[in-house]
Parts: structure tokens; C-alpha cells; sequence
């Protein structure tokens, strides 16, 4: 069936009608410019709170990434095997697809270290044969995707006949990943705390309004408008809630991130470090005002729901 020019014109009465519904709803809130900043600005703060640690987390999880580079496993080789097979190891463990580097520590470079270390040099030098072992120290290549492999590699190399001993050193981040997975899921349940109250201030707010409304809305009924026709503006005024809350949360967000920026450059200079503080991305910002503009419509449209059933004409 072919759609001829009445279809089209239709269409374009019906776009018309909803942009003309957005600007009027948009004019609306500007006449009442205390209460309607006030509701922008509750929205806001409650959004910037879980976008605030979010961003906190990234730049935490981002900080921490470098330190998977201190995650080594020391072999232990058995104290008979000389440094040529050692080092026949070494070439082996260097071409392994998950090793990214291996280094040598020699029997007299261990005994040297331990000296230094333990305080007994003195007592040492009494020894007849140096009862150290070589050790290799392996840094595995740090795959997040797949958690595990680094244990399969140290049974892996557990198994090698040279190899006596296999320590892996990656508890402290074991710990470190497993509290960055507390803060994730604390910041999902906060901010979908701080979503509901989202809502609820937007419905509030739209069912004021609709009270505030009352006689309008008699009069819009009695000439024949449809439920849909009378919810239309409500629901594009709880569009720009979460519209204009979504920006000022973003601009509140910028604006803390600008004031940590100094001290915490400082503070990263005193460590000798190149860290720097990154702000929420293009798409980071698209999703909060995503987010923040299907709260306001989705409380809107609860409160017109519920309310506008309520009202017709006597």
C-alpha cells in the first residue's frame, strides 16, 4: 500500500506537535525559575555523588594497573643444577608467549644479597660451599581478562625438572583487586539508591505540577483530549529534570576534578611519578545524561500514571 501525501503531512503535524509540546514545557519550567533550579540542583548533587566515585575508581583501577609490573615468580632451581643449564632455562622461559621478562640471580649474587640482608656476613664467611640456589625471577605477562592464567603458569613452571621451588608474590594484589571489586559494586548500590531518589524527587515535583494544573486539565478533558495528549508535557518537563540535572552533575563532577587536579599533581610529583587525574570521556558524559534523562522521564511518567486517572471533570 503505497503511502501518499496525506501520510507524510501527518507525520509532520505530529513532529511539529511534539517539538512545539518540548519548547512549551521548556518555557513552562522558565517561569518558575526558583523552584525549577532548585529540583535541577537536587538532581544534580545526587547524581554527582556516584559519578564522583566512579570516576574516583577509574583513576584508582587506572593508578593500580602499573603495579601488576611487581607480580614475579621466583624459581628456586635445585641446588645441583649449574648456571649453563640455568641459563639453557633462562633462553627456554624467555620465547614462553606469557613470560615477558626472566632474569638471574647466581648462586654468590644470592649469597651477597643475603649477607647484606640478614646481618650474619661475618658468620658466612665461615662456610665451606655456598648453600644457595640459583633463582629465576619470571614477570608473567598480566592478562585482566583471564584472572587464572598466572597460577597456571606457576604450575606450569612448578612442574620443570630444574625447578625445586615456585613462589608467586601477588597477594597484596590479590587484596588490592578484590577491594577495587568492593567500591564497584558500593558504587552501583549508591547510585542506584540515589537513582531512586531521582525518581521519586522528579515525581514529586510532576505531581505538584499536575496538582497545580487541576483546572487545566478539567478543561482539557471536557474538550475531548486524550490522556496521552494531557501526559505529553508532563513527561517532556520531566525530560528537562533529567536533562538539565544530568549537565549540572557533569559541570559539578569537571569542577571537583579541577580542584584535585593541583594537589594531587603535587602529590604525585613527590612520588616521582607521571600520574594524572582523567576526567569522565565523551562517553562517560553521554551515559550520565542518558541515565539522568530516563530517571526524569521515568518518574514523570509514574506520576502522571498515577495522578492523572484521579482528576476529571465535574
Amino acid at each position: 500500500m503505497r503511502k501518499g501525501p496525506q501520510y507524510n503531512t501527518l507525520i509532520t503535524a505530529y513532529l511539529i506537535h511534539h517539538i512545539r509540546v518540548l519548547l512549551s514545557s521548556l518555557g513552562h519550567l522558565t517561569r518558575q525559575p526558583l523552584s525549577t533550579m532548585m529540583t535541577m540542583a537536587v538532581i544534580a548533587i545526587a547524581l554527582t555523588l556516584p559519578s564522583g566515585l566512579y570516576l574516583a575508581l577509574n583513576n584508582i583501577s587506572g593508578l593500580s594497573a602499573g603495579w601488576d609490573s611487581s607480580t614475579k615468580i621466583s624459581l628456586f632451581l635445585h641446588t645441583s643444577v649449574d648456571e649453563k643449564k640455568a641459563q639453557t632455562l633462562l633462553e627456554r622461559l624467555r620465547l614462553h608467549n606469557e613470560i615477558d621478562h626472566v632474569s638471574m640471580i647466581s648462586k654468590d649474587q644470592g649469597l651477597e644479597q643475603f649477607k647484606q640482608g640478614s646481618g650474619f656476613g661475618s658468620a658466612l664467611q665461615f662456610l665451606e660451599d655456598n648453600p644457595l640456589p640459583i633463582v629465576l625471577v619470571v614477570q608473567p605477562i598480566i592478562d585482566t581478562k583471564r584472572p587464572d592464567h598466572i597460577n597456571q603458569l606457576l604450575k606450569e613452571l612448578e612442574n620443570d625438572k630444574l625447578v625445586e621451588l615456585a613462589q608467586l608474590d601477588m597477594q597484596w594484589v590479590k587484596r588490592l583487586y578484590a577491594m577495587l571489586e568492593i567500591a564497584h559494586r558500593g558504587i552501583w548500590a549508591i547510585g542506584s539508591l540515589l537513582g531512586l531518589a531521582v525518581l521519586l524527587i522528579v515525581g514529586n515535583t510532576i505531581r505538584l505540577d499536575i496538582q497545580n494544573r487541576r483546572s487545566e486539565i478539567e478543561v482539557s478533558k471536557l474538550i475531548g483530549a486524550s490522556n496521552a495528549f494531557i501526559r505529553r508535557p508532563f513527561l517532556y518537563t520531566g525530560f528537562w529534570y533529567g536533562f538539565t540535572g544530568g549537565l549540572l552533575a557533569w559541570l559539578l563532577t569537571t569542577a571537583s576534578l579541577y580542584l584535585l587536579a593541583e594537589p594531587v599533581e603535587k602529590l604525585t610529583l613527590l612520588y616521582h611519578s607521571d600520574f594524572q587525574l582523567n576526567g569522565l570521556s565523551f562517553g562517560d558524559t553521554m551515559n550520565l545524561i542518558m541515565i539522568s534523562c530516563s530517571l526524569g522521564l521515568l518518574g514523570s511518567w509514574l506520576a502522571v500514571g498515577r495522578h492523572l486517572d484521579e482528576i476529571e471533570p465535574s
